[in-house]
């Protein structure tokens, strides 16, 4: 079609080959696993970055189109197998959503949004300028698109094609079953989770964005079959929610692990944090796979963050899962300094191909060079005089209640690994409340 040569434009005849041809290998790197043995799967469409939020809204879809820029003029693109994601259809989209809000997403406009201001409140959407979730034009596309990305690459680890799937595109983590919410209409990874489901009897949800992710959280939080796993901020910022003692309910109870921290976090601190409870979560619960919503905007500088991790400390929680070698779909989330958003990604990207070394700091000539002046490098430091409110003795209290809260779950045995891989509680999913996992 006319669209999709719109893509094979932007790569060489060679990378086009690569695509083509199947899973694309790389050189060996000394201290990863080399891209000739991990399978990469990275899902874009050219069209997701002409959406527009519109009215200085600070969501811009391009930035994965400034990625994929970035990854072309490095040379990645020939290490992965591109993917150009099929739109979700209604009724895919409905495997979650309730129907009526699906209904309205696909029929809403700017033109006639004002007709519909009572399904607007209802559905915690806006007018363009107004709102974090506006009716701007194609925002049903748009779902569809981004959606569709999540759920391909949970369907191509299903199948066993690939080891990690990439959809920076993805990770609108904030969305629930009925209800739009922190510029996140669609849940792609509620969707993506349920089609690793279909195969894998346990699946691990990590957020490392600085906001929790609750719309992830609600929608499993009865069930034992998806432990979902946020470190944010808490304390008066944005859901509000993902407090340490939320830790599930029924079946679900102790597989809902929340990390809340304060301003300031840095490197250092959070890896304190982020290994010990992640290895716990590792021993305990075994995953069969893992998805990882990767949100840029706890990195140092972003225009809606408080944190101040550097790409080295944002990366290292990606790689150090990665390192247990379970199959795992990488995606992206908030974000909201586009340069930094763009750099960051790329350099996530080339760390799980094995590519990190090769990478120069200094940015090869790429479609956005202008944006990323005045320094025109691949890395950022974080900022000196950072205040970091998180002290050492509450992180270590913090840690151990979650240590202890880890040390219930209940150890994998025979019964979770002959468990049939449609034995999801439905009412984790298909809650009466229209809300996903109902809160009691």
């Amino acid at each position: 079609s006319s669209s999709s040569g719109t893509l094979y434009e932007q790569l060489s005849a060679h990378d086009i080959a690569r695509v083509v041809g199947g899973w694309c290998l790389g050189q060996a790197s000394t201290e990863m696993t080399a891209p000739s043995e991990r399978r990469i799967f990275y899902s874009y469409h050219e069209e997701i970055g002409n959406f527009c939020y519109g009215g200085g809204n600070p969501m811009r879809p391009h930035r994965a189109r400034m990625v994929f820029s970035l990854l072309k003029s490095y040379g990645l693109l020939k290490h992965v197998s591109l993917h150009r994601p099929t739109p979700r259809s209604f009724e895919q989209l409905t495997e979650f959503h309730a129907d009526d809000y699906i209904d309205f997403l696909r029929t809403v406009t700017p033109n006639n949004a004002e007709d519909h201001m009572n399904q607007l409140r209802r559905f915690n959407m806006g007018q363009i300028g107004d709102v974090d979730c506006p009716v701007f034009d194609g925002v049903y596309e748009f779902c569809q698109l981004y959606c569709g990305g999540s759920v391909a690459g949970a369907a191509a680890l299903c199948e066993k094609k690939v080891d990690i799937a990439f959809n920076w595109s993805g990770g609108m983590h904030h969305a629930k079953k009925a209800e739009a919410s922190g510029f996140c209409y669609c849940n792609d990874i509620v969707l993506g989770i349920l089609e690793l489901l279909k195969e894998f009897p346990r699946v691990l949800y990590v957020d490392i964005d600085i906001h929790h992710g609750d719309g992830v959280e609600e929608a499993f939080y009865l069930t034992d079959r998806v432990m979902t796993v946020s470190f944010h901020k808490y304390g008066e910022f944005f859901p509000g929610t993902g407090a340490l003692d939320d830790c599930g309910y029924g079946k679900g109870k102790y597989y809902c692990v929340n990390v809340p921290l304060k301003d300031g976090m840095d490197d250092t601190n959070y890896q304190q944090v982020y290994e010990p409870i992640m290895s716990k979560v590792m021993e305990m619960f075994q995953p069969s796979a893992i998805v990882m919503c990767c949100g840029a905007d706890s990195l140092s500088g972003d225009k809606l963050g408080c944190f101040n991790l550097s790409f080295e400390g944002h990366s290292h929680c990606i790689e150090f899962l990665a390192k247990y070698q379970v199959p795992m779909m990488v995606l992206g989330g908030g974000g909201y300094t586009l340069r930094n958003v763009a750099r960051c990604w790329t350099y996530e990207t080339g760390v799980l191909l094995g590519a990190e070394e090769a990478m120069t700091d200094e940015l090869p000539p790429n479609e956005y060079y202008e944006y990323f002046g005045p320094d025109y490098r691949l890395h950022i430091p974080p900022e000196k005089d950072f205040d970091n409110r998180n002290k050492r003795e509450v992180l270590e209290k913090l840690r151990a209640v979650v240590l202890d809260n880890l040390s219930h779950v209940q150890p994998v045995g025979a019964a979770m690994h002959e468990r049939a891989p449609d034995g999801l509680a439905a009412d984790s999913v298909k809650g009466a409340n229209g809300r996903g996992g109902a809160r009691e």
